[in-house]
C-alpha cells in the first residue's frame, strides 16, 4: 500500500453525513454519489492535503470522521458551489464542509479567518479590517472629492451616504476603503453614469461575512441582521451586495 494512501477499516456510522441529511431536503443527495469525479475535476482545492471533493464524501460515507477531522482540506474549499453545479445527483458537498468546518472548536480554527469574523462583530459597520464608521466616511469623501477635482467628465460625481430611500443600498468590501481605496472608483463611475440611485450606509457597509466561512452559525448570523437593518433603516429597495 502507498504511504499516502487511506486505510479503511470498515464502514461506520458519520455523524457528519447524518447532520447534513437532517439539514437538507432529500437529505442533501448525500447517498446518490456516482463516484463520476465531476466534482473533483473543477475543484480549486482539488489535490491540496491530498485530497479532493470526491474523495471527502466517501472518506464521510464510510465513517472516517476523525480522519476528516484532522484534515485541513475542508478550511481550502471556497465554498463555490462548483461542485454543485457539475455533479449529475446535484449533491451538496459544500454544506457537507460546512458542518465539518463546524464541528472543530472554534478556538481552533484558523486564525485568519477567526480573527476576521471576530474583528467584523466589534462593531456595527461590519468590517473584517476594522474600520471605523468615521474612517469609512472619510476615505469615501476623500477620494470622491479627489476624483471630481482630478477627473474630467466627473466633476459631479457622488458616491452618498446615508441616502435615505436610494433605491440601492451598496456594500463595499473592506480591504478597498482600508489598502486600495481607488478600486471603488470604477464602479462609481458606472453607477453616476447611468443614474442610479444609490448609497452606501455608515452602518453594515462591509460586504465580507468571515464569520460565515468561519462556519460560526451566530455570528454570521449576527452580521447578516446588522446589515440588513442598515438597509431597512434607510428605506432602500435593493441591497447590492458586491461579494
Amino acid at each position: 500500500m502507498s504511504e499516502g494512501a487511506l486505510k479503511i477499516r470498515g464502514k461506520k456510522k458519520s455523524r457528519f453525513m447524518d447532520t447534513v441529511k437532517g439539514l437538507l431536503p432529500e437529505g442533501g443527495n448525500l447517498d446518490m454519489c456516482l463516484t463520476c469525479g465531476a466534482c473533483t475535476s473543477g475543484c480549486p482545492a482539488t489535490g491540496l492535503e491530498g485530497l479532493d471533493p470526491r474523495k471527502m464524501l466517501r472518506m464521510a460515507a464510510l465513517g472516517m470522521d476523525e480522519e476528516l477531522m484532522a484534515s485541513n482540506w475542508p478550511w481550502m474549499c471556497t465554498m463555490c458551489q462548483r461542485c454543485v453545479y457539475v455533479c449529475p445527483m446535484k449533491i451538496d458537498i459544500p454544506q457537507l464542509v460546512f458542518n465539518l468546518r463546524a464541528s472543530r472548536p472554534r478556538e481552533e480554527r484558523p486564525k485568519g479567518i477567526l480573527g476576521s469574523c471576530d474583528m467584523a462583530l466589534r462593531n456595527d459597520t461590519c468590517s473584517a479590517m476594522g474600520a471605523s464608521e468615521e474612517d469609512w466616511r472619510f476615505v469615501v469623501e476623500d477620494v470622491a472629492q479627489e476624483v471630481r477635482d482630478m477627473q474630467p467628465g466627473f466633476e459631479a460625481l457622488q458616491a452618498p451616504m446615508d441616502k435615505q430611500g436610494s433605491f440601492f443600498y451598496l456594500n463595499q468590501n473592506s480591504r478597498e476603503p482600508v489598502t486600495e481605496p481607488d478600486e471603488m472608483i470604477p464602479l462609481w463611475k458606472i453607477l453616476n453614469k447611468v443614474g442610479a440611485d444609490w448609497t452606501y450606509g455608515s452602518k453594515g457597509w462591509a460586504a465580507e461575512n468571515y464569520c460565515l466561512f468561519l462556519a460560526d452559525n451566530k455570528s454570521w448570523e449576527h452580521i447578516i441582521r446588522v446589515k440588513a437593518k442598515a438597509v431597512d433603516d434607510l428605506g432602500c429597495k435593493v441591497w447590492l451586495n458586491t461579494e
